[in-house]
């Protein structure tokens, strides 16, 4: 029994470590430290490989973004948008013209990742690797520019996810994608409290 699991193991050590640091990512994120960047640099690095083999070709460009976004927001929560520190950078809403180009985005990009997947891909599921992914890219952005109603996108992203993991067999990322939609709900409401919090003084 500990051999099959040893090798289990060494067969996905890559998955396992990238549940790891994903959870340890999450975590980050909900306490607004700034750590959760580098973390999530090394997430991504980890989950491009995973992709690759699994044939989720969108979700694999996602990680690249991730990489860039990464070092995006380790910078702009360090010097904010008028060389502030991340500790004066604020929780905000999304307000109705934001709301609007940000679902635009989303729509364009499902579009163009759709086209790619289902003309230049082999993927199984196109539409549904095209909708995570480009939720993803606008999910992660307001992240950077902490955006509270981020979390309510990544709640729909990871339970979506979960059963395109489940489908493709990947049981390790169906257990972070699970602890990730939980922790995204807790996420919220943490975020929720502090801005009440911030709007009350």
């Amino acid at each position: 029994m500990l051999q099959q699991v040893l090798l289990w193991i060494s067969n996905n050590y890559i998955e396992l470590l990238g549940l790891i640091f994903g959870l340890l990512y999450i975590l980050l994120s909900i306490k607004q430290n700034i750590w959760c960047w580098p973390v999530g640099f090394i997430t991504s690095a980890l989950y491009i490989y995973v992709f690759f083999v699994t044939k989720f070709y969108a979700d694999m460009g996602l990680q690249v973004y991730y990489l860039i976004v990464s070092v995006y927001g380790w910078s702009y929560w360090m010097f904010g948008a008028k060389s502030k520190k991340q500790d004066d950078l604020k929780i905000t809403k999304t307000n109705i013209k934001l709301a609007i180009y940000l679902f635009l985005a989303t729509s364009i990009l499902f579009i163009i990742i759709s086209y790619i997947l289902v003309n230049y891909t082999d993927s199984e599921i196109p539409y549904w690797d095209a909708f995570t992914t480009a939720a993803s890219f606008v999910a992660t952005w307001m992240l950077a520019r902490k955006i509270i109603e981020h979390w309510i996108i990544w709640i729909i992203v990871d339970s979506v996810s979960l059963g395109l993991y489940i489908y493709k067999g990947l049981y390790l990322t169906v257990i972070l994608f699970a602890v990730y939609t939980v922790l995204a709900i807790l996420g919220y409401i943490e975020w929720k409290k502090e801005l009440k919090k911030k709007l009350n003084v």
